[in-house]
């Protein structure tokens, strides 16, 4: 067992299951914070942020996120939850008129699933990305990016979605602790992304600054 891993005296449990501990109270704290809708986009980039900030050793507990987030309630992300709210009302209504039997319903249903699921994507990696706390344009920029050159990670996201709408479906109560591993998974992405991006980048600077002196 590393050092960063030993267990005080008197410890029964590894830091892994503090963890995980952790987890479970964001997200119960991010389900109560999303119940006026509005709040959600803010609720669940505070969970995400409150996580990431586990791996810089700050606490990621209940009391933390709740500082966090009432220090961030504010018009931009209340705006932001009004557009989550009307895409979704958007979508649930596209939906309905695929299901009355148009024609080109089929194709119809189709095309407004993709394209939810990719609105889905974006903005989940929207709340995954540190911007987010800040600024949701450029938040929102940056996850579009990404979802279009992170294909494998986008799929995660969906994956990470898809799991907590089937534990809230199979069991309400779970509903109030899928928000946690949610957040996780989001946050885990966009660390995961971050140094290739940043490899990338270095890259690109240096075949730039190549071209510019061979010219």
């Amino acid at each position: 067992m590393s050092a960063g891993q030993a267990r005080e005296p008197g410890e029964i449990f590894g830091p892994r299951m503090t963890l995980f501990a952790d987890v479970l109270s964001v997200g119960v704290c991010t389900a109560l914070a999303s119940l006026p809708v509005v709040t959600l986009p803010a609720a669940l980039s505070t969970a995400c942020a409150v996580l990431r900030g586990a791996g810089e050793d700050r606490p990621a507990t209940a009391g933390r996120y709740l500082a966090v987030l009432r220090r961030r309630l504010r018009a931009g992300d209340l705006a932001a939850g009004v557009l989550f709210l009307v895409g979704v009302l958007l979508l649930w209504a596209d939906l309905a008129l695929a299901r009355a039997g148009l024609p080109g319903a089929s194709l119809f249903a189709v095309v407004a699933a993709a394209i939810g699921a990719y609105a889905a994507v974006v903005g989940l990696r929207s709340c995954g990305r540190p911007e987010s706390l800040t600024d949701w344009r450029a938040a929102v920029g940056g996850a579009a990016r990404d979802s279009v050159r992170d294909v494998g990670g986008s799929g995660l996201v969906l994956l990470a979605l898809a799991a907590a709408v089937l534990c809230g479906w199979m069991m309400t109560p779970l509903a109030f602790l899928a928000p946690g591993p949610l957040a996780l998974a989001l946050t885990a992405v966009d660390v995961r992304l971050s140094p290739r991006a940043a490899r990338a980048d270095a890259l690109q600077e240096g075949a730039a600054a190549f071209d510019k002196e061979s010219a």
